[in-house]
């Protein structure tokens, strides 16, 4: 008797869940017009959304890269002797915030430097005028500062050089484009949920007399919301579309153009593979969450019932 009312319940659940989804389709249609604009302001916002993280992703890795390539180089006191270069070597590696150093000897520099400027400067391998040197490179690059005026201050330190003043405002404007593509996603999705919601409200209204007498004879709250809900996130869907198709398609294009010609630079883009992936994932999921927040509160503002 039991399994029988369980398969009995359940079948209930499934034509009621059935019921939804043919209700929240009918909707789109009925709406016909309404519908095309919000799900064209859904396409339109996350075609911006995604070609605009696509750049804001591209640019943090450039960001990141530049970062790390970000070192200071630490010039050794020409009257130190070798135990003392070793200490300061020792010093500089239990330096709070150090990640790597690599210690470069005076022959070193100077051929470092004929590659640099040429061999003209091989006239000073009889008499080297350079300094000992240590290149090192901050855990966190932002902290570059902060640990070369550490640094700076052990014994047998002549110099520390890490393009002071010209780091920092580097940082300062890398920070800004991110905090600044932060906020104008979340300004865009701001609109396509404002817009949905808008169209979500207007279906409400022109069914309010459908919905009252749904109330009457007993449906449920949840019954009479999900049917709108469901709409909102098919919205959200089909306006997810075009955008993932463009952005992908695009951007194999321009990865195509872009990677020969930066191959070997130090600036780089991100390959397609798993980028294309994580960008449909974002675009998809924006478009589905959108869609359902902006539906949802619609329905939790306007439908008094």
């Amino acid at each position: 008797m039991c399994g029988t009312k369980r398969k009995g319940y359940t079948a209930m659940k499934f034509r009621t869940l059935r019921r939804h989804f043919r209700e929240s389709f009918k909707s789109l249609g009925r709406n016909g017009w309404m519908t095309f604009a919000s799900v064209s302001a859904v396409t339109v916002t996350l075609l911006l959304v995604g070609v605009f993280v696509a750049i804001m992703l591209n640019l943090n890795k450039i960001a990141d890269d530049l970062e790390h390539d970000v070192e200071m180089k630490v010039y050794v006191e020409l009257a130190a002797d070798e135990a003392s270069t070793t200490a300061l070597e020792d010093q500089i590696r239990e330096t709070p915030g150090v990640a790597e150093v690599i210690y470069s000897t005076r022959d070193q520099e100077l051929d470092q430097m004929i590659r640099d400027f040429g061999e003209d400067l091989k006239l000073y391998e009889q008499s080297n005028p350079l300094r000992e040197a240590f290149y090192v490179k901050a855990s966190d690059p932002q902290q570059t500062a902060k640990v070369a005026q550490t640094i700076d201050e052990y014994p047998n330190t002549y110099e520390v050089v890490y393009g002071e003043g010209k780091v920092e405002k580097l940082f300062d404007f890398l920070n800004f484009g991110r905090n600044a593509g932060l906020i104008l996603i979340l300004a865009l999705l701001f609109t396509a949920m404002f817009l949905i919601s808008n169209t979500i409200r207007i279906t409400i209204v022109a069914r309010k007399t459908e919905i009252g007498i749904m109330k009457l004879v007993g449906a449920s709250n949840s019954f009479v919301r999900i049917p709108f809900v469901l709409e909102g996130i098919w919205m959200g869907i089909l306006g997810s579309i075009i955008p993932i198709l463009v952005v992908v398609f695009g951007y194999l294009e321009f990865y195509d153009y872009a990677e020969p010609r930066l191959r070997g630079e130090m600036i780089q883009i991100l390959a397609p593979v798993p980028f294309l992936y994580i960008v449909t994932g974002i675009l998809f999921f924006m478009g589905v969450f959108i869609g359902m927040w902006g539906s949802f509160m619609s329905v939790r503002k306007f439908l008094k019932i």
